[in-house]
């Protein structure tokens, strides 16, 4: 069955609590909708494909060299003037000594030793924290043009948790931070009632919608091709490839194959699987952000405008739930209602989080990940917040839509949300 026609054969398993009624504009959203000299723009935002670790074409691509080959994209596409750009923030989770890494990429990329970097970490959120950061320097006037990046190469590092002093493995919430995240997905799904079914369901979904939008060529303004180094893992050989694709889709994923593979953590609960979870994966992602005003100044097409961002804590058991809190917080922050918004990236860390979240908050499935999600296409850790933002600026180009919402859980036990608003 046709990807289109499986995504309307699903609409019947999956509903929501959302109005179909629409609202008049909220004086939050003529407020966010309002063009000022003052305003943070995105002049130009683009990614990496995304491949699976360990076996796609990002394999052999160390953080480095994936942060050479995004900025130097963002350099060459934009046309901006390197010597303009002040400061490069990396989002990233797990190579060690990141900061060696994304001062020398940049210098590697044709950057100027005049352009700063720095590294942000919060876990799933720190491609979007890395976008704040650039945005925060921005409005406060530290600089006037930056460049936020998403990167993680997850064939490099693994994720593994340190070992911590008693302090931490005797407090009853703190040694929580040292579960594997399978075990936060499963209370999600125990506490919360979320079944295993549904979560086939949606995962089925996130596959049609990457499937649809892969064949259909919507994801190729989001993409940056990759020329790198490749070795066959069977012959050894090491040759040139081209990477323009993300790999980890798998087209004709149907909920009953999915419904027959086996729990990934049984020992923790039934529902979680590797068909119903993100998947490990490289990539990266960057943005280029200044004033409104400099845009107009430096002859920079006017992309997007990035309105806000915040976080919020929760307990690290069920760290999956953080966009049920991020997402109202946000919203709150900028006076918007659920029906401002257009779309919704939420990331598919788990497929239990995803389910819950949609459903309580009551968002329209039409409306959320409609090009598939991280159980889709991949979760490079440091990556997706950056990456959730380039997707929905194009999706929003494609619909002639306007606003936007990105959230995502965040190991530890918090969330982050952040509003976009597509000027194009």
């Amino acid at each position: 069955m046709p990807a289109h026609q499986r995504l309307d054969a699903l609409a019947g398993h999956l509903t929501s609590a959302a109005s179909n009624t629409p609202a008049p504009p909220s004086p939050g959203l003529k407020k966010i909708l309002e063009k000022k000299e003052d305003d943070i723009v995105i002049t130009y935002a683009t990614r990496t494909p995304l491949t699976k670790a360990r076996k796609g074409g990002l394999k052999d691509t160390p953080t480095e060299e994936l942060l050479i080959h995004i900025l130097r994209a963002v350099r060459e596409k934009s046309g901006i003037d390197p010597n303009v750009v002040e400061d490069v923030c990396v989002g990233n989770v797990l190579t060690p000594g990141p900061g060696f890494h994304a001062r020398s990429a940049v210098l590697a990329a044709g950057f100027p030793v005049s352009t700063a970097a720095s590294v942000a970490s919060r876990f799933c959120s720190s491609g979007l924290l890395a976008i704040q950061t650039i945005a925060g320097a921005i409005a406060l006037g530290a600089i006037q043009v930056g460049i936020a990046v998403g990167c993680e190469s997850m064939s490099s590092h693994q994720d593994i948790p340190p070992v911590l002093s008693d302090a931490i493995t005797s407090h009853p919430v703190a040694r929580d931070n040292l579960q594997p995240m399978g075990w936060t997905s499963e209370n999600v799904a125990r506490d919360f009632h979320v079944s295993r079914e549904a979560q086939d369901r949606y995962a089925e979904m996130s596959h049609t919608r990457a499937e649809r939008a892969r064949s259909q060529g919507w994801s190729a303004d989001e993409i940056t091709p990759v020329t790198t180094r490749w070795v066959d893992p069977q012959t050894g050989e090491a040759r040139t490839i081209t990477v323009d694709q993300d790999d980890g889709i798998r087209p004709g994923t149907t909920y009953d194959r999915l419904s027959t593979i086996r729990p990934a953590f049984p020992h923790w609960g039934p529902t979680t699987t590797g068909g119903n979870a993100s998947q490990v994966t490289d990539g990266a992602a960057a943005v280029l952000l200044m004033k409104r005003s400099t845009a107009e100044k430096l002859g920079q097409p006017i992309m997007a405008k990035y309105v806000t961002s915040t976080v919020v804590g929760l307990e690290p058991r069920i760290m999956g739930i953080g966009p049920s809190l991020a997402i109202p917080k946000v919203l709150g922050l900028t006076g918007l209602t659920r029906e401002d918004v257009d779309l919704w990236e939420i990331n598919e860390a788990f497929a239990s989080m995803y389910v819950y979240c949609v459903e309580k908050l009551g968002l329209d499935v039409n409306k959320v990940n409609v090009r598939g999600g991280a159980i889709a296409i991949g979760h490079p850790l440091g990556c997706t917040g950056t990456r959730q933002v380039v997707t929905v600026l194009s999706e929003l180009r494609r619909r002639k839509a306007r606003v936007a919402v990105t959230s995502m859980c965040v190991g530890t036990g918090m969330g982050m949300a952040g509003v976009f608003v597509s000027e194009v």
